[in-house]
């Protein structure tokens, strides 16, 4: 199934592009996605992802939380400032 994530601030920087679709199995969650995510940016993102919040289709809450078709991840790093 297809899966938008959309990378904002650090996320953006680490993974290179401000967005991408990307193809998870069946059944999976946050937690399968930031591991395929890993898989194709490597260490970098890695470490903004340990730090960062999700949405999905712009609610939020954890990674054991399942994909759908079509859902929309957005990756929010910590941001500083206020």
């Amino acid at each position: 199934m297809g899966v938008t994530v959309r990378y904002f601030a650090g996320a953006r920087a680490a993974a290179g592009v401000p967005q991408e679709d990307v193809e998870v199995p069946a059944g999976a969650t946050i937690a399968t996605l930031k591991d395929r995510l890993v898989d194709r940016h490597g260490a970098g993102l890695a470490r903004v992802l340990a730090a960062s919040s999700f949405l999905l289709d712009e609610v939020a809450g954890g990674a054991d939380r399942a994909l759908h078709d079509g859902a929309q991840v957005d990756v929010l790093p910590p941001f500083a400032g206020g």
